[in-house]
């Protein structure tokens, strides 16, 4: 599958089928991280990656007014 990874942004291919967590665990990112993004929809961690999938991780990002 392709992975594009954000912050720095790299692409990776990695071999698939994979479920999310498991991509993520190959990848050591933590989940609670990042978003996972396949075809424009947010995926769910217990999702399965097929071999072909296009994948995006965004960093999650927090703010706010004062």
């Amino acid at each position: 599958m392709r992975v594009e990874l954000r912050n720095p942004s790299r692409m990776l291919e990695i071999a698939g089928p994979l479920s999310v967590v498991a991509l993520l665990r190959r990848l050591d990112i933590d989940r609670e991280t990042v978003l996972v993004i396949s075809d424009g929809t947010l995926v769910p961690g217990d999702a399965r990656l097929e071999a072909d999938a296009e994948v995006e991780i965004r960093p999650v990002i927090s703010g706010g007014a004062s």
